[in-house]
């Protein structure tokens, strides 16, 4: 079964009914079906029950054998468990569900949400950064944490240890929303027990995951595309080169969020990512209000404070940058979409691509740097795929 073999006939119907909810639950649960599968079968058969029915038929013709959808039983203890953790069930046509997450391709269908759910209203800044994060790279996280709430904004977080951790903390007065990898009732690391009891008095925990669920390495990357599309900006306080931190960046770049982060010693590992994202175009951060300088004045909560509006509207118009990080990572997509495994010369690849050599070479350095494409005899240019990295 793919995804390829469904189209969209029907306008799918919102969950109106707790028949319907269980509906979408099951179906949901079910194997085979992830977000975006379930969008296209909610959009073929116009109902999660009639998706649920058709669906062993469509399993049958795509050549799986014995397939069954997900059990009665199993739905009614995610249920049960949900009931005491007292969590709420957000369908994607809810009206408290995020609006920013609607945009996604593979947006959660269903989020379990655990607290406050009147912070899903109110402006969000995500914040991401290393686990094993220095003493300063803590405070800078509290500091700017801190202020994003007493400015009017969520701080959106992950709530794995160090920076994610750190963030929550500084923001627990003024709201914060934790989303998590595992069930929405399930603490991970155990150490973060009192802070994820404290989140939901006065935040929100939430996830896409069923209740229950302990963490897996896989639901991590699920987890933090939700990070980066829940808010406008997402900052980036410590990240080392091949860090999960960076994995939400790239995700939003894609969203078409703004990527900010906070600059680090050359010498530290934990800061390589963040300074090589400033290399790339990202914004350098030094505090708050940088972090709102870089925001559209709309995307200002009227709740700031009156002297940084004042002192936002005074600033003149910033110079144009060489290249923004999100022009840096298209033409990164760009190069890549252009190049396979067979090699192509630098010289056509310019005349494919339209681009000045100023322009492509500095590009191909960071893309052969990062082990995306090898160079071969005679200058040739190759993308690398994963199988030929060690």
């Amino acid at each position: 079964m793919t995804e390829e073999t469904l189209s969209s006939t029907h306008p799918p119907l919102p969950p109106t009914t707790e028949d319907d909810r269980y509906s979408w639950l099951r179906l949901l649960r079910s194997k085979r079906v992830g977000p975006v599968t379930f969008h296209r079968l909610l959009a073929e058969y116009g109902s999660a029950q009639n998706a649920l029915d058709a669906l062993p038929e469509v399993a049958r013709s795509a050549g799986i054998k014995g397939y069954e959808t997900c059990p009665a039983k199993a739905v009614d203890k995610e249920l049960k468990t949900a009931k005491a953790a007292k969590a709420r069930l957000l369908c994607f046509s809810d009206p408290e569900y995020p609006a920013l997450l609607k945009g996604l391709k593979d947006a959660p269908p269903l989020l379990w949400a655990i607290g406050d759910l009147s912070v899903l209203n109110r402006p969000m800044i995500s914040m991401v950064g290393a686990r094993n994060a220095s003493s300063l790279g803590v405070r800078m996280a509290r500091s700017l944490a801190h202020s994003l709430g007493e400015a009017g904004y969520i701080v959106v977080s992950g709530m794995a240890r160090g920076i994610d951790t750190a963030a929550h903390h500084a923001a627990l007065k003024t709201g914060t929303i934790a989303v998590l990898a595992g069930g929405a009732d399930v603490v991970y690391p155990a150490e973060n027990a009192n802070l994820a009891a404290q989140i939901s008095e006065t935040g929100l925990r939430l996830s896409e995951q069923p209740m229950g669920l302990a963490p897996q390495a896989r639901d991590f990357p699920k987890r933090n595309r939700i990070i980066a599309a829940l808010s406008r900006a997402l900052v980036v306080v410590e990240a080392a080169a091949k860090s999960g931190s960076l994995i939400t960046a790239r995700d939003a770049l894609d969203y078409g969020r703004e990527v900010l982060a906070v600059p680090g010693h050359p010498f530290d590992a934990r800061s390589s990512g963040c300074n090589r994202l400033i290399r790339d175009g990202a914004t350098l951060i030094r505090d708050a209000s940088d972090v709102l300088e870089a925001l559209p004045p709309q995307d200002v909560p009227a709740s700031a404070p009156q002297d940084l509006h004042q002192a936002l509207a005074a600033l003149p118009p910033q110079p144009p940058q060489r290249r923004s990080l999100a022009e840096t990572h298209a033409l990164h997509q760009q190069i890549l979409g252009s190049l396979g495994p067979s090699p192509t010369s630098e010289t056509q690849l310019i005349r494919d691509l339209s681009l000045p050599p100023q322009d492509l070479a500095p590009a191909l350095t960071d893309l052969e740097l990062e082990g995306a494409i090898c160079r071969e005899p005679g200058g040739l240019l190759s993308r690398a795929y994963p199988e030929d990295k060690d």
